[in-house]
């Protein structure tokens, strides 16, 4: 295919950003169907690549829909896009939740016009990351997307949201500074910005020249907070607690995933020895993430903070699984990637339903609200039982991968230990699940909450494509893990997994 299909995708939420921003007299009305249209086609074209995306074995690691200009020739630097089995389904979770966050936002009415364009122009930065193979152009739509969710959590977020929205900000541009420092070594040391041309040969060209582990783990810094990963995850409850409802599902649904993407990417296809190295200490973090994480979240009495503490459990079932270092393991990590997206991205959706329906977000203060607002409590029962990881859910087959990929890889030493260890985290989610559940939904009604609104028809719509995505996945996981080995498995063929 010869349509740049890619840019379009990229850049039609940028360009809707710059419709809203400069066409003078739009109505609120007028730039929500703005935004909800550059954000469906999109959507449209993703769930058509996807379709259309070749899944057979011979064109493994093939990258598919390429898109190649000379951009910086003095450096070498190429606009140069293109998706394989890792990205092509987190560009179709970023379209999906870019859509969706729009219908979330219907009932904004604060500078709306300002809002809708930074909800745009974050969509196109994280799109930008996952389809760029130049990390000159990696790296700027990495740092683009620092400045919308600043302005998305500073103005319409709560509590103490400028604190959280600068402690993001600082965490970030840590990571960031360190990872342009490992993007420039590898530049020095290679003569290429290219990830593709690097992951076939770079490492080998930057171990003649330079240590690697340096590299590795300067690049692996910023990921890592991203991710996050404990200790680097404190700027992630704040943020999560103190933004607006959009701005939490698309940080739980879509940014965080970049620190996945790019760990895989990067860290592993670019240094795979280094990677195979330093597995145990990263498998360490990766315990210590799904254990501390929920044990973390069963004291939280705040919704929003609850929600925010499993993030960091569950994702660390993706570190477990990249730094297992099998091909099965790193399905699994992608596929969690994409179910704790709709699942953690549909479970704050309708935390926030139930904290503007109610006004009441401390789960203490909460109780019975299943008689009051019946369809939200199936949903958001449903959406917890996928985070619990109940069979029939896309929770329950992405852990489940996981956990088999990391106990049967032979790459590295000891893993089936960090790997039974790890299993602590189901039952901890469990409990948080169960509690939650039972705190704010099925325990003794209270009166004052009589006459709370249920979730309208607009709310209902996108609660139920959230849904669907859930069931469709735990159902026929292959629809995804067909794509994602494609993109896994000469990743795996350089670790020998």
């Amino acid at each position: 295919m010869d349509f740049n299909y890619l840019t379009l995708i990229i850049f039609l939420p940028v360009a809707g950003a710059i419709v809203i921003s400069l066409v003078p007299g739009l109505s609120s009305k007028l730039i929500r169907y703005i935004a909800s249209l550059f954000t469906f086609i999109p959507l449209a074209i993703s769930i058509f690549l996807f379709i259309a995306f070749d899944r057979s074995t011979s064109v493994a690691g093939t990258i598919q829909f390429e898109e190649l200009s000379p951009w910086i020739s003095a450096i070498n630097a190429n606009y140069h896009l293109g998706v394989d089995g890792l990205s092509l389904p987190l560009v179709l979770l970023t379209t999906l939740i870019g859509f969706l966050v729009v219908l979330i936002s219907w009932k904004i009415n604060t500078r709306v016009r300002e809002y809708f364009a930074w909800l745009l122009l974050l969509e196109t930065s994280i799109l930008g990351v996952f389809c760029s193979l130049d990390l000159l152009l990696f790296f700027i739509f990495w740092e683009i997307e620092v400045i919308p969710m600043y302005f998305l959590i500073s103005i319409w977020g709560a509590g103490r949201k400028e604190y959280s929205a600068i402690k993001y900000v600082v965490y970030t541009l840590f990571g960031s500074a360190l990872m342009l420092a490992g993007i420039l070594s590898l530049y020095f040391t290679t003569g290429s910005l290219s990830i593709i041309d690097m992951t076939h040969s770079g490492s080998a060209m930057v171990q003649s020249l330079m240590p690697a582990a340096p590299i590795f783990f300067m690049l692996l810094a910023g990921f890592a907070i991203k991710l996050p990963v404990f200790p680097l995850h404190t700027w992630l409850p704040d943020a999560h607690t103190d933004a607006p409802t959009a701005g939490s599902v698309v940080l739980a649904g879509t940014l965080i995933k970049m620190g996945g993407y790019g760990m895989i990417r990067v860290c592993v296809g670019i240094f795979p020895q280094v990677a195979q190295d330093y597995a145990q200490l990263l498998l360490a973090l990766a315990v210590i993430n799904i254990v501390y994480g929920a044990a973390v979240t069963l004291r939280q009495t705040d919704l929003k903070r609850l929600i925010a503490y499993s993030s960091i459990s569950h994702m660390g079932f993706v570190l477990l699984g990249i730094f297992a270092l099998g091909e099965l393991s790193m399905v699994g990590a992608g596929l969690q990637m994409f179910s704790h997206g709709i699942v953690t991205g549909l479970l704050f959706a309708v935390t926030g339903l139930v904290m503007h329906n109610t006004g009441e977000r401390n789960i203490g203060k909460l109780g019975g609200l299943a008689k009051q607002i019946p369809f939200i409590a199936v949903i958001f029962t449903i959406g917890g039982l996928a985070s619990m990881g109940v069979p029939g859910t896309s929770g329950f087959i992405a852990e489940v991968t996981v956990f088999i990929g990391a106990f049967s890889s032979n790459i590295v030493d000891g893993v089936n230990v960090y790997t039974i260890i790890s299993m602590l985290g189901i039952l901890l989610a469990a409990a948080y699940i169960l509690w939650l559940l039972r705190g704010v939904f099925f325990n003794h009604p209270l009166e004052k909450f009589n006459g709370t609104a249920d979730a309208d028809r607009l709310e209902k719509t996108y609660c139920a494509i959230f849904v669907a995505a859930i069931l469709v996945i735990g159902m026929y996981p292959m629809i995804l893990t067909d794509v994602i080995r494609t993109g896994i498995t000469p990743i795996a063929n350089l670790l020998g997994g």
